[in-house]
């Protein structure tokens, strides 16, 4: 199909991916924001977010002439052919997805949307909303279509460009057809289907990665309170092509700008439409409880009590390769760690020191120095390369507790430290496993002394 004239409504993560990945090919873009310093910036090529490829994507796009940015969204919208919305859905205080941006933008673009337009829908959104937006609009000779994304921040840019699927789905099926067209140099499989369906794709798969992460870190746990290894159970179990490997990994809980709030508005439709979505709504608890999970585990490191206590933090970002907090769950556990008296000196290496109620450093030993303890919460792989024994000779105390199961154990043992991870034996200073039971000895641990920490 010929270059199309596309417009895209938001610069976020998902906006400003999908411009920039559609610009590259060869379709005439614009995006729109309103949000003018934001604009600006991007029209000098600068990109806010951290993503690997994005502003690469940008630069080609302005220097070639098909990538523009403007703030007046009606003359973006009255120049396309396509208009991709992708605006922010958050949730409400009951869960539920607010439509808000995304309905007070459609009001105000509905007259300028030129004849025979196609409206996408890219955000998340609940299952009806395509049907929902069609009413707003109100023009017969202007279609809806669900187009939901499926990118991962950090790689943004390659889930656009080789997708495991797209999605399009839409009870006008020419309109359809013309989405699917947009991405046709792309080798991946398009599921046509109608617009509910399309959109309960989304939910669905967050939702499932959701319960899968939460079914590994109570795994982790079990293997713990067992005496199990949970990496060869993974192991065993993703090599089960049933299963596979992805989202097996334990943490500190999950979070980020999706799957909790995917999670909370599929929880909300499913009450709503008198489904009792209980296996979802006790992923979503269990999340809660691995957060708590990992601060137990540090106070029984210190001693019981994390008053006065001074506890280095690695990480805050959700996960690694991106610097967005939202909903992290390193930031959580950070704030938990607060509530009960700790004193949190952090490290991130895309974080800037300002970040409220945490004494935030750019050097990973000055999170260690004097730290009663020592927790890695975002996997980035610098933490990997620490020297552990410079680490021994700042931190007051000798415990890492990684529930990523990021860090090298044996590594951590021969400085001469303890280090507790997810569903694993406990590897003390000796480099020996001592079971998950310990109490704090001084500047070591004394295995034998269940002290509850699960």
């Amino acid at each position: 199909m010929l270059p199309q004239r596309i417009a895209v409504v938001g610069t976020g993560y998902v906006g400003l991916t999908t411009g920039a990945c559609l610009a590259s090919l060869g379709h005439d873009v614009t995006c729109a924001d309103v949000d003018e310093a934001k604009v600006e910036r991007l029209r000098r090529g600068r990109t806010d977010v951290l993503e690997p490829g994005l502003a690469d994507l940008v630069a080609d796009g302005l220097a070639a002439g098909r990538l523009r940015f403007l703030v007046d969204l009606a003359e973006a919208a009255g120049e396309a052919e396509v208009l991709f919305l992708c605006l922010p859905t958050p949730s409400g205080r009951d869960g539920a997805a607010d439509l808000t941006a995304v309905e007070s933008v459609v009001h105000e673009l509905r007259r300028v949307l030129r004849p025979r337009a196609v409206l996408v829908c890219k955000s998340t959104v609940p299952v009806g909303t395509a049907t929902r937006l069609a009413a707003l609009v109100g023009r017969d000779d202007v279609a809806v279509v669900s187009n939901p994304e499926f990118l991962r921040e950090g790689t943004a840019v390659a889930d656009f460009l080789r997708p495991d699927r797209i999605v399009v789905g839409s009870d006008v099926p020419a309109a359809a057809d013309r989405v699917a067209s947009l991405y046709a140099a792309l080798d991946a499989p398009v599921v046509r289907t109608d617009a509910r369906s399309a959109e309960m794709v989304k939910y669905a798969a967050n939702c499932f990665l959701a319960m899968k992460l939460s079914y590994v870190n109570t795994l982790g746990e079990l293997c713990e309170r067992l005496g199990a290894d949970l990496a060869a159970v993974t192991e065993g179990m993703g090599l089960d092509r049933r299963i596979g490997p992805g989202f097996l990994r334990p943490g500190p809980g999950w979070g980020g700008s999706c799957l909790p709030k995917d999670a909370a508005a599929m929880v909300r439709m499913a009450a709503l439409a008198g489904v009792e979505f209980g296996l979802l709504r006790a992923a979503v608890e269990a999340n809660q409880r691995h957060r708590g999970r990992v601060v137990a585990k540090v106070r029984a490191a210190v001693g019981g009590s994390l008053a006065g206590v001074r506890v280095g933090v690695l990480g805050l970002t959700f996960k690694a390769g991106t610097s967005d907090l939202r909903d992290s769950p390193a930031v959580e556990v950070v704030r938990l760690l607060c509530e009960e008296g700790a004193e949190v000196v952090a490290h991130d290496p895309v974080v800037s020191p300002e970040l409220a109620g945490v004494v935030v450093v750019d050097d990973p030993y000055l999170a260690a120095k004097q730290a009663e303890a020592l927790v890695v919460l975002t996997e980035w792989p610098q933490f990997r390369a620490i020297d552990w024994a410079l680490v021994v000779r700042v931190m007051t105390g000798r415990t890492v507790v990684d529930p990523r199961n990021h860090l090298d154990p044996e590594s951590l043992a021969r400085a001469g430290l303890v280090w507790l991870g997810t569903g694993r034996a406990v590897r003390g200073n000796t480099g020996r496993p001592v079971g998950e039971g310990f109490r704090r000895v001084g500047r070591g641990v004394d295995p034998g002394v269940d002290l509850g920490v699960g």
